[in-house]
């Protein structure tokens, strides 16, 4: 695999290539298996491989070379401690089916030293091993012990997965085919101001949907009645209104909960639209909520995306888990897909909503990590990144 000479975080970065010679040593792999799983008649399973599947380039590469994999990585929220909720036995399971010979280490989490990144946890987790690998994107925001110790103690290199989407998410850093069109969604404009702030100087036009549009609406004055809005952040979001130095899209009509209505995942499936929801301006009545963008703004968002040269989506437009606040999302999703330019989904909902409508095959790029892709959209940098850059062989220069 090789990368155009280019500035920006994948300059330094130690690739398998750069590796000792593998042959006959033993390298850790950190991989993200944090996967859903299913029960049934008392088993449980692996319901959706896809985060295995995509590290196997990685894992056959050092198989191949004659290396002994282990990999490792966490399941769930255990809270230090061993919990039988969280064991790897399943995951342990469908990787054997899919990747022979690959051994996989119980849960991180198990152990308090991961997330407090102790140095005693680190010196235990690669003891035996010649070498490292990280191809976890999804964790590589993360300050952990198995992201950032074994570089300081290993031969180590970015994975096959890792290196791509360090790849394209930097490439919209630094030279997006314009016009470059963000759409950002979700519940918490906390979360994302920070890389809003980034991008509005990136980017050609920022759309802003879901629940984090109403503080933007209620900075400019709009009545937003019982929609979700963050008060803490109403000024923040003011200031980035007014020196914004591109186009930010704000809803003109939402779908909006009446006073009272059914809430939110409690109509059943199949059911649509209830006489409990009203597409409304954008100043909302007291009592009612805001739940999706509405058919106005969804269309004007959708011709942003069609003229677009790069799209970068991250965060659903609506509450689309409930099928009355759904159509925005869809909406969006297809307009995606369907655009002839670039198109990056940074993962979380937003992969969820383009899956559901078997759109992800017309997606030039599906990032494994929501969190980690806006991290390093708003700081250019990952710490995961900046370990691997710091190991013992890691490349002087950019590669060519």
């Amino acid at each position: 695999m090789r990368f155009r000479s280019r500035p920006g975080p994948l300059v330094g970065l130690p690739l398998l290539e750069d590796l000792p010679d593998v042959a006959g040593k033993k390298v850790l792999v950190r991989v993200d298996y944090n996967v859903p799983l299913e029960y049934e008649d008392g088993r449980c399973t692996v319901a959706d491989d896809f985060r295995i599947k995509t590290t196997l380039p990685t894992l056959h590469w050092l198989q191949e070379r004659g290396a002994a994999v282990t990999v490792c990585s966490h399941l769930g929220r255990p809270d230090g401690t061993p919990d039988e909720k969280w064991s790897m036995t399943p995951i342990r399971e469908r990787l054997a089916e899919i990747c022979p010979g690959v051994e996989l280490m119980d849960n991180l989490r198990f152990d308090p030293g991961e997330k407090a990144n102790s140095d005693a946890f680190v010196d235990r987790l690669v003891a035996g091993f010649d070498a490292y690998v990280n191809e976890a994107f999804g964790v590589a925001h993360r300050v952990h012990a198995s992201v950032v110790g074994p570089p300081t103690r290993l031969p180590s290199a970015a994975g096959r997965l890792l290196a791509r989407e360090v790849e394209v998410l930097g490439g919209l850093l630094n030279h997006p085919r314009g016009p470059f069109v963000v759409v950002l969604g979700g519940s918490k404009i906390a979360d994302k101001l920070g890389v809003l702030r980034a991008l509005t100087k990136k980017a050609d036009v920022v759309a802003v949907g879901g629940a984090m549009a109403f503080t933007f609406l209620a900075a400019l004055g709009h009545e937003v009645g019982a929609s979700m809005v963050d008060t803490d952040r109403i000024e923040e979001c003011r200031k980035l209104l007014h020196s914004r130095r591109t186009e930010i899209l704000l809803p003109t009509d939402v779908v909006a909960l009446e006073p009272g209505g059914m809430p939110l995942g409690s109509v059943p499936p199949g059911i649509g639209n209830q006489a409990d929801t009203k597409v409304l301006g954008a100043d909302i009545p007291d009592g009612w909520q805001g739940l999706d963008i509405g058919p106005e703004t969804t269309e004007a968002f959708a011709e942003a995306i069609a003229t677009a040269g790069t799209v970068f989506w991250n965060g659903p437009v609506g509450a689309f888990e409930d099928e009355r606040f759904a159509e925005g999302t869809h909406r969006i999703a297809r307009a995606v897909a369907d655009c002839p330019g670039c198109t990056v989904v940074g993962g979380g909902d937003s992969v969820s909503a383009i899956d559901h409508q078997g759109l992800a095959q017309q997606i030039d790029f599906v990032s494994t990590g929501g969190g980690a892709s806006l991290s390093l959209l708003e700081n250019g940098d990952l710490p995961a990144l900046a370990a691997l850059r710091g190991a013992s062989n890691a490349p002087a220069t950019g590669r060519s």
